[in-house]
């Protein structure tokens, strides 16, 4: 069985040369139509699925009348803003015939490494996942500045990776992995089946994109592997041009596999309680320590006190009331409304805050107890 099959979560990462005749600027249709079924058969082996897509800028500037033309930043956006929907309409169309939904969803890099809407766009999606619908996301070249120049993609998969625990990242490419040097200009050069360390070797062997439509490249795609290996997550350079590339990279195709050393999991947890600073104190009662130390949730019910100012998202130390530090987590809530919710139960929230939110105030997913 493939490290796709072992998956639970897979984000897939669709370039536009792929997708998008380069000349005429039409879609690959029966080459979409593969990738729907492709992705109707992970569904069917009980596997999450997301969509990264890049293509609305290429798809949008034909019906502009900007085909075959170098285009400004606002041009860029311009057509990215008349090609997002007809990218959705194409991905529902495809899917359409395994009755699976498809739900739109625009990011920017941003978006993924503010905490705030970190936390946002992962309980979108996970909702969407739990749903059954599969999320096509794009980033939203409408909106985008830095990054709508370098289209870079390969980078917002491996955050959404990230971002929504992700055990398997696919990047599907117009080569068939990393080589140790580029096979268009080294006939000599080998392809590197697995890597489990991205050293200054790996990164030399990286190359340049010699395409007009997509604008990644190897060197994007080894950053992709760095932050997908940090989360815990495995990710695969995979060749995508021929039909039904993920039934082939299931079935043991060519490829290089990039190997973390932790699960998702075990990584996110990590980032918690090494990289994150916390900004606030979440004073808790005896009753929630010990649901904490079974492995619970902290709910508002069990908080005693409020020390500090933060927002939701951002990372608060847990503490008994003697001051002995308890655990590290992501607050669900900013300071101000968690001090109006503490002590109550969670059914109460709505009528408190005027708004239903999470019924945790720390999510035991985004807790870590001291050791």
């Amino acid at each position: 069985m493939s490290a796709l099959s072992k998956s639970k979560r897979v984000v897939i990462k669709i370039g536009s040369a792929l997708l998008v005749e380069e000349l005429t600027g039409e879609l690959h249709r029966a080459w979409l139509d593969a990738l729907a079924d492709d992705i109707a058969g992970l569904r069917k082996k009980n596997l999450d699925v997301v969509v990264v897509t890049s293509g609305a800028i290429a798809i949008g500037r034909g019906p502009l009348g900007m085909r075959g033309k170098k285009l400004r930043l606002e041009e860029k956006q311009a057509a990215a803003a008349t090609g997002q929907s007809r990218l959705t309409q194409a991905y529902q169309n495809a899917l359409d015939r395994h009755g699976i939904t498809v739900a739109q969803v625009l990011v920017t890099i941003d978006d993924t490494e503010n905490r705030r809407r970190f936390l946002n766009a992962r309980n979108t999606l996970d909702t969407l996942l739990k749903l059954g619908a599969v999320p096509v996301i794009n980033e939203n070249d409408t909106v985008a500045t830095t990054e709508i120049r370098y289209g870079d993609n390969d980078r917002l998969a491996a955050r959404v990776a990230q971002m929504i625990g992700a055990d398997t990242l696919v990047l599907l490419s117009d080569i068939d992995g990393l080589y140790t040097a580029d096979p268009r200009i080294h006939p000599d050069a080998k392809l590197v089946h697995e890597v489990r360390e991205v050293d200054a070797k790996i990164e030399a062997m990286a190359g340049v994109s010699r395409t007009n439509v997509g604008s990644g490249g190897m060197v994007t795609k080894i950053t992709a592997a760095k932050i997908a290996m940090n989360a815990g997550c495995r990710m695969a350079i995979a060749p995508g041009k021929p039909l039904n590339a993920l039934k082939a990279l299931d079935d043991g195709g060519r490829c290089t596999w990039f190997i973390p050393a932790a699960s998702p999991r075990a990584a996110y947890k990590q980032w918690i309680a090494g990289a994150v600073q916390p900004s606030g104190v979440v004073v808790v009662d005896d009753g929630a320590i010990k649901a904490l130390q079974s492995g619970k949730s902290l709910l508002p019910a069990g908080i005693a006190a409020v020390e500090g100012a933060f927002e939701r998202g951002d990372a608060v130390q847990v503490r008994a009331k003697d001051g002995k530090v308890i655990a590290k987590g992501l607050s669900a809530y900013g300071s101000d409304d968690l001090r109006k919710i503490a002590g109550r139960k969670s059914d109460t929230i709505e009528s408190v805050l005027g708004f239903q939110g999470r019924s945790e105030a720390i999510h035991r997913d985004d807790l870590v107890m001291e050791s």
